[in-house]
């Protein structure tokens, strides 16, 4: 997969997890795609963040001003994600937060796709992204599995606090039991 099939696939996942919240039958079952959802967007943001942004604001001629916008919608995403991560289950809360979060998101994805995906996919040669779609994908398993909203969400400090993030993320995550992955 090169990166922007990656980066489509996990849009398509996500949508499927913002359904599964849905279709969940109990507080427990929502509470796991909570979970999930938090984890695979605070990984695609990271991995945005750090590699595929960068990259943009360098090959595309309005990468600048584009990019800053994106940042600033995984900003509202972050916190809307760390917002659902501290509740618990049956928190009434939860649907208003997961509601928001799907807005949010559901934009965020036109926009990618609508406009910075293709233009990145003109942008560069099949081998760089098929090159990107490797380095993300092994990138994946080391980025931060929670949200961050107050980090640096661009290199170089992103590049320094984003291991960081996640060893301490992995710490947590094995502490309350959730999955690996």
């Amino acid at each position: 997969m090169d990166a922007v099939e990656l980066l489509e696939h996990d849009h398509r996942m996500v949508e499927q997890l913002f359904r599964d919240y849905r279709a969940a039958a109990s507080d427990a079952q929502r509470r796991a795609v909570v979970e999930l959802l938090v984890r695979e967007l605070s990984r695609h943001a990271a991995l945005e963040e750090l590699m595929v942004y960068p990259l943009a604001k360098r090959v595309l001629p309005d990468g600048e001003r584009e990019i800053d916008e994106h940042l600033a919608e995984h900003g509202t995403v972050k916190k809307l994600l760390l917002a659902l991560d501290r509740l618990g289950p049956g928190d009434e809360r939860t649907d208003a937060l997961m509601a928001e979060l799907q807005q949010e998101v559901e934009h965020h994805v036109r926009e990618e796709e609508g406009e910075l995906l293709p233009r990145l996919r003109e942008a560069l040669e099949p081998e760089d992204l098929a090159d990107m779609g490797r380095e993300l994908d092994a990138a994946k398993h080391l980025a931060p599995t929670r949200p961050h909203p107050n980090a640096p969400d661009e290199p170089p400090a992103l590049t320094l606090a984003g291991p960081v993030a996640a060893l301490y993320d992995r710490i947590r995550d094995r502490v309350q039991g959730r999955p690996r992955t």
